[in-house]
């Protein structure tokens, strides 16, 4: 069993904004990503068994968690990769593995491709990669868009709601964990840059990752929940991965949904704390 420490949230100031973050553990830096609609808490029951060898940071991204929210922020690849370059370099941080779930996938992909030599590895778990998007992401960007449903999709009942969808089972999503995910969200305009923060990447950055993704010289590893109904082609996604970078090791767990790290956090982060040791 994995130790239970939940790391709190601290906050730096950095390239003009607040920046909030949880860290555990020393030795090499790995950075973790979270997607929409949450934050570094989603890692938290994960960095303890990576932190036994590791110094983890878990980033909130700008537009989540305890990080800034401006309304009128871009939240591209660009804005996103300033964030992270402002971080590290504040920490003093140059080489770093980087792991990426849900929006964080593409925007830690992206950022290791321009910047080689700053990523030792790449873990992705549950993401999107390619720019032909599926379904279920081209719905969830145009309700985004739309006032009306966009109000619905961020309000505390809409969040609560993707969450439930993106769990195998809800009994692994109690109450407590619902109230933490939500609470960033408390005012119309954090709950309007949340929803540009989700639809922020342009589709000219996920063809930069396909067609630069085969080049890629460092080692990948991804775990996967199979039962995702958040993103259903998952599965298609990593297949794609894995012909574009045959040595690039895949773990799917049959028994969880989107956010595995609230599933299984045990065996997401001994699965990742292997990987960041080799």
């Amino acid at each position: 069993m994995s130790d239970k420490r939940t790391p709190a949230v601290q906050t730096i100031e950095v390239d003009g904004r607040t920046l909030g973050y949880r860290e555990l553990g020393s030795g090499h830096p790995v950075l973790l990503l979270h997607g929409w609609p949450t934050s570094s808490f989603l890692w938290r029951r994960v960095m303890p068994p990576i932190a036994r060898t590791h110094r983890v940071l878990a980033l909130d991204l700008p537009g989540f968690g305890a990080s800034d929210k401006p309304v009128d922020g871009r939240y591209d690849f660009a804005d996103f990769e300033r964030a992270i370059d402002a971080f590290l370099d504040h920490l003093g941080i140059d080489q770093v593995a980087v792991a990426g779930h849900d929006l964080g996938g593409p925007i830690a992909t992206h950022w290791a491709l321009t910047r080689p030599g700053r990523a030792r590895g790449i873990a992705l778990l549950n993401t999107l990669l390619y720019p032909e998007f599926s379904p279920a992401v081209v719905e969830f960007v145009t309700m985004l868009r739309r006032p009306d449903s966009r109000e619905k999709a961020t309000s505390p009942e809409g969040l609560s709601e993707i969450m439930r969808q993106g769990v195998a089972d809800q009994a692994n999503l109690p109450d407590g964990v619902l109230a933490e995910v939500v609470a960033p969200f408390e005012s119309q305009d954090a709950r309007l840059a949340l929803a540009r923060a989700g639809i922020g990447l342009a589709p000219a950055g996920f063809v930069e990752i396909a067609a630069q993704l085969p080049s890629l010289d460092v080692p990948v590893r991804v775990v996967y929940g199979e039962r995702d109904r958040v993103l259903p082609d998952v599965a298609e996604t990593f297949a794609r991965l894995q012909r574009d970078l045959p040595a690039a090791q895949i773990t799917g767990l049959p028994d969880c949904g989107h956010f595995l790290q609230e599933e299984d956090p045990d065996t997401v982060g001994t699965l990742l704390a292997e990987f960041f040791s080799r």
